[in-house]
């Protein structure tokens, strides 16, 4: 079990998705908003090295962020877009 405390992961809160035109991308310079397929109250997906292994709600406590786990993710719907 000693060795595992040592192993790095990665994790990552997806908020949303977007699809741009790569010429709109290339445009976009400092401040740029980029529109995302999601609501305020929807879930977001927590990825360990990129894989999805929960879903969350986002939590603003005066200068910080954070993300409450509600359940385990279902990776089916993730690969399918994510609405679940």
């Amino acid at each position: 079990m000693g060795q595992i405390n040592w192993v790095n992961v990665e994790i990552s809160v997806l908020l949303g998705r977007s699809v741009l035109p790569m010429r709109q991308f290339l445009r976009m310079g400092r401040g740029a908003v980029i529109p995302l397929d999601a609501q305020a109250s929807d879930e977001v997906w927590i990825l360990a090295n990129n894989y999805p292994v929960a879903r969350g709600e986002i939590v603003i406590d005066e200068d910080r962020i954070a993300i409450h786990v509600t359940r385990t993710a279902d990776v089916y719907d993730y690969m399918a877009g994510g609405v679940a």
